[in-house]
């Protein structure tokens, strides 16, 4: 592991061990508000430290965390259920099966996934944050960018779902580190990474874009290689190799990607429009709570719902459509400017970082970063940093979860929508600040400690400190761009710990 690799795991540790702290100190402070939220009975006898681990952790359960821990406990039993992908329940369900066991004469089966939920989301983003930073020294090819980035990272808006019972930081480190082994040429062990975060979050089925546009960017590469040095031919057959061979990565890569989304569809359908149960199989208070809530579950005796009847019977967006009133341009209303607000934000920052880009390399955004032209280097010997080519793809990817996220969704959620499926608004982040911050770039001042890489006398490096904690200390010294950058990801940090975990309305 490296310094930077250090540095940011331990600046990461103590992030998630504060988070953890700051969350039990202000669920037990401020007064949970009655929201309008899912909220199952509890069906099972409360064990001696099951009180104990609520109080500890019981901020990390509310909102869509009650979703998660009750498939986690019970399975898919209502409709709306199904909104929620199952690798996370399961990843917790086996936590609490397993590592927790012990503790079963203790905790109930809700307190042990309680405790697997901090456990687990705690291990699962530091995973993240060594993925996300050894996927930005990859392609950003710029080991402060990097650092920086990844410093940042630890204080990422979407700080309180990375922490509570969500699967953000499951698929942030999946998805990273798919990427990460994609940009190493380990595309097989990619596939894999990729198509189990699909099993986390159905955007995983964005990241097919990936397996379309880096075999392509290789495969052009190729044919650039043997149009120089084959001939006649043995020059047609390599073509039709390298095309050959690129098809069917793409078609494998693509089909893996999308096989979990399609087997949990699967699941659905057979589940309700084929279903092998009755209500009286359900616990008498479960069943209680669906009649009250008009929630759907299985019944084999009743008629199948009309989604069934479709000739792509989704279940998926079914849910998305019914329950949760999702479509295109559904959210575009007055009432919702406050949470247009809460989004902007994250969506200036994918939007500075599309239009930068573009700025920097309009040649090679025309031609979709695939060939180089004859004016310039190409993409042979990248420039380090953000304008870097390999960030095109990058920045398409971020572009297009703003786009569909402004579009298609709840808009609120954009912030860890994004901050969970792409680097992008991190690199942009930690771009401006290098570009705009005077802090950064001194290396003798009556401020010492504000250094990115300091070195000894003797010109051996030390390990880098920590240049967030030292703008954060330097607060009111730093440029305007600094404060708005650190004051939106710090704000949203702290602000939403205490939002979230009191049932009050967060992004």
């Amino acid at each position: 592991m490296t310094m930077d690799a250090k540095v940011v795991l331990e600046f990461a540790t103590v992030t998630r061990g504060f988070s953890l702290l700051l969350q039990a100190v202000l669920n037990a402070a401020i007064p949970d508000h009655d929201a309008d939220a899912f909220r199952p009975p509890r069906t099972e006898e409360p064990l001696y430290l099951d009180s104990l681990v609520d109080w500890l952790f019981g901020g990390l359960s509310h909102w869509d965390a009650e979703h998660f821990l009750f498939i986690a406990e019970r399975g898919y039993l209502y409709e709306h259920n199904f909104a929620f992908f199952p690798l996370f329940p399961v990843v917790i369900r086996g936590l609490a099966e397993t590592l927790l066991w012990p503790l079963s004469s203790w905790l109930s089966v809700r307190g042990r996934l309680l405790l697997a939920v901090a456990l687990g989301n705690t291990a699962l983003f530091l995973l993240s944050v060594l993925s996300q930073h050894a996927l930005s020294r990859l392609v950003l090819q710029d080991r402060r960018l990097a650092l920086l980035s990844s410093l940042l990272y630890c204080v990422t808006p979407a700080n309180v779902f990375m922490t509570a019972g969500y699967s953000e930081s499951l698929f942030a480190a999946l998805t990273f580190g798919g990427l990460f082994l994609l940009e190493k040429g380990f595309t097989f062990r990619a596939c894999l990474a990729l198509s189990i975060a699909t099993a986390a979050r159905s955007n995983g089925l964005v990241n097919m874009g990936f397996l379309l546009y880096l075999p392509s960017l290789y495969a052009i590469s190729q044919i650039r290689v043997y149009r120089a040095t084959s001939k006649g031919h043995s020059k047609v057959l390599h073509y039709i190799w390298v095309i050959t061979r690129l098809i069917l990565t793409s078609l494998f890569g693509c089909t893996i990607i999308a096989l979990p989304f399609c087997a949990f569809q699967y699941y659905g359908y057979r589940t309700f429009c084929t279903p092998s149960t009755s209500p009286e199989q359900v616990h008498p208070a479960l069943l209680s709570l669906a009649e009250r809530k008009g929630y759907r579950i299985p019944d084999e005796n009743g008629p199948p719902p009309l989604w069934c009847m479709r000739p792509l019977p989704l279940l998926y967006s079914h849910i998305q459509d019914v329950y949760w009133d999702v479509g295109f341009l559904r959210y575009f209303e007055l009432k919702q400017i406050p949470n247009f607000i809460l989004a902007l934000p994250m969506a200036t920052l994918g939007i500075m970082a599309a239009y930068a880009y573009y700025q920097a390399n309009p040649e090679l955004c025309v031609r979709l970063g695939l060939w180089r032209s004859s004016s310039n280097e190409g993409l042979d010997k990248p420039m380090p940093g953000f304008f870097n080519p390999r960030v095109f793809v990058y920045v398409v990817h971020s572009t297009v979860l703003l786009v569909f996220g402004t579009l298609c969704m709840h808009v609120q959620v954009l912030t860890r929508f994004m901050a969970s499926s792409t680097p992008v608004p991190f690199w942009i982040s930690a771009h401006l600040l290098l570009l705009n911050e005077p802090l950064l770039h001194r290396r003798r001042t009556s401020k010492p400690n504000v250094q990115l890489q300091p070195h000894s006398r003797n010109g051996c490096s030390h390990t880098p400190q920590n240049p967030i904690i030292a703008l954060l200390t330097n607060f009111r010294s730093c440029s305007p761009t600094t404060q708005s950058i650190l004051g939106y990801f710090v704000s949203y940090w702290l602000v939403g710990l205490a939002l979230h975990c009191n049932f009050l309305p967060w992004t």
